[in-house]
C-alpha cells in the first residue's frame, strides 16, 4: 500500500507495552511513520496476554493472543530483543543511530541502567526525540511508582465524579470503562512527539520528553478541575446527569433509552417545541440554564412524561428533525450497523498471519494530502527480525544467528 502519510520517512522505535505507548506508537504509524516494536524477547507486551477475549481461534486461544493486543498495534514491525544482554542492548543502541523517535514506558530509570537512557542515546544520536511514557513522571514523590490506568482514575480525581449520586443504589467511586487515563497519555505523547519533530526541523535539535499517566488525566479533568480551584465547588458524582446542565442525560421511552443533550438556552426551546410544551421555555423554574439545573428532578419528570408513547427510533427522527441533540445508547453490536459508523469506514480490517481478520476502530483524523493509511496488522512476538535487522543495520544471515546464538534476539 501506498504510503503518503505525513510522517512518511520518519522512524520510530516503540519501546513499549499495554496501552498508553503502544497507543501512541500506532497514532504515529497511522501517520505514516515507520514504527518498530521492541519487544522482550519469550514474552513481548504483556497486553498479549490481557484477556479474556481471546483471539477467535485455535492458534491465538492456545498462545493467549488477546484481542486487546490488537486495538493498539497496528502499523508496526515487532521484533523481539533481550536487551539485559550486552549484545541485546547494543542491537538497540544500533537502531538508535537510525532512528528518529525512541517512544518507552519502562519504570522511571528501568533503561539507563541497560545503558539505553537519554543521555546515553542521544550521544549517539543527537536528533533523537526521546518520549517517556510513565505512571507518574520523571520527578516527584511518585516518580519511582509503578502506574496504571484503574489506579490513576482514582488519584487523579476521576472516581471522585464518576457514578450514582450520593443516596442512589450502587453509589460511591466508579472507574470509566475504557482505560482514560491511559488514551490520554497516549495521545499526548504521540501530540508531544509531532510537536518535537517540527522543533527539530527548525533547530537540528532532538530532545527529551516527559508524559505521565497522572500528569495527562489531571489535565483532562477540565471542568472539574476548574470548578474546584477556581470556584471552590467540588463537583461529585453525578451519575447521568450533567453537573451544570439540565436537561442532558439518560431518558426512559417505550423500548428502552435515549440520551438527550441540551446545554444552551436555545436547543432547550427547541426541546420544549418539540415535546409539545413550549411553555417551559418561559417558566420561571426552567427558563435558564441555572434554573433548570437547581429544577432538575422535576423537570427529568416532566420530559420524561412527555417522551411516553414512542420508541427510541421514534424520538431520534423526531428529535433531531426538530435540531435537538438526542442520539440512542448503542451497545458494540449496534455499532458494527450504524450507518455513520458505516458511511465513515469506522471499522478497519487488515489480514493477520494467523489470526485471520483483524477488525480495529479506524484513526479519526482524516487528512486531504496526506491521508492515514492502514498498512500492516498487528504483528506476532519477533515477526520482522530479519527484515528490521536487515533494512536498518544491513545484517547479513551469519549476523542475525550471531545474535541468535547470543541470546539477544
Amino acid at each position: 500500500m501506498l504510503n503518503k502519510g505525513a510522517l512518511s520517512g520518519i522512524r520510530v522505535l516503540d519501546m513499549t507495552r499495554v496501552v498508553a505507548g503502544p497507543y501512541a506508537g500506532q497514532i504515529l504509524g497511522d501517520l505514516g511513520a515507520e514504527v518498530v516494536k521492541i519487544e522482550r524477547k519469550g514474552e513481548g507486551d504483556d497486553c498479549r496476554r490481557v484477556g479474556p477475549p481471546w483471539m477467535d481461534n485455535e492458534l491465538g486461544r492456545q498462545g493467549q493472543d488477546s484481542t486487546y493486543y490488537q486495538s493498539v498495534n497496528r502499523n508496526k514491525s515487532s521484533i523481539s530483543v533481550d536487551f539485559a544482554t550486552e549484545a541485546g542492548a547494543d542491537l538497540i543502541r544500533q537502531l538508535v543511530a537510525n532512528a528518529d523517535v525512541l517512544v518507552e514506558n519502562y519504570r522511571s530509570g528501568t533503561l539507563a541502567r541497560y545503558g539505553l537512557g537519554y543521555e546515553k542515546l542521544k550521544a549517539i544520536n543527537p536528533k533523537l526525540i526521546y518520549c517517556s511514557v510513565t505512571g507518574f513522571g520523571q520527578t516527584g514523590p511518585y516518580a519511582g511508582r509503578s502506574g496504571y490506568d484503574y489506579l490513576v482514575q482514582a488519584m487523579a480525581g476521576l472516581m471522585s465524579v464518576t457514578g450514582h449520586h450520593d443516596g442512589e443504589p450502587g453509589d460511591g467511586p466508579m472507574r470509566v470503562g475504557v482505560p482514560i487515563a491511559d488514551i490520554c497519555a497516549g495521545l499526548y505523547a504521540a501530540i508531544s512527539v509531532l510537536a518535537a519533530l517540527n522543533y527539530r526541523n527548525v533547530s537540528g535539535e532532538g530532545q527529551y520528553i516527559d508524559v505521565s499517566l497522572f500528569d495527562s488525566q489531571l489535565s483532562a479533568m477540565l471542568n472539574t478541575f476548574s470548578g474546584w480551584f477556581n470556584g471552590g465547588t467540588a463537583l461529585g458524582r453525578t451519575g447521568n446527569d450533567h453537573p451544570s446542565a439540565a436537561p442532558y442525560g439518560v431518558f426512559p421511552v417505550d423500548d428502552g433509552f435515549i440520551l438527550i443533550a441540551t446545554f444552551n438556552d436555545r436547543e432547550f426551546v427547541r426541546l420544549s417545541a418539540v415535546l409539545g410544551h413550549a411553555d417551559w421555555a418561559t417558566d420561571p423554574r426552567f427558563c435558564s440554564m441555572g434554573a433548570r439545573v437547581a429544577n432538575r428532578e422535576e423537570l427529568k419528570a416532566l420530559v420524561t412524561a412527555a417522551l411516553k408513547g414512542k420508541t427510541k427510533a421514534e424520538w431520534v427522527e423526531i428529535l433531531n428533525a426538530g435540531t435537538v441533540s438526542c442520539g440512542g445508547i448503542n451497545e458494540m453490536a449496534d455499532l458494527e450497523k450504524d450507518p455513520q459508523v458505516l458511511a465513515r469506514e469506522l471499522i478497519v480490517s487488515q489480514e493477520h498471519p494467523t489470526n485471520g481478520t483483524i477488525r480495529s476502530a479506524a484513526s479519526p483524523m482524516r487528512f486531504s494530502a496526506s491521508p492515514v493509511t492502514y498498512r500492516q496488522a498487528p504483528p506476532l512476538l519477533g515477526e520482522h527480525n530479519e527484515q528490521i535487522l536487515s533494512s536498518w543495520l544491513g545484517f547479513d544471515e551469519a549476523q542475525i544467528k550471531a545474535l541468535q546464538a547470543q541470546g539477544a534476539i
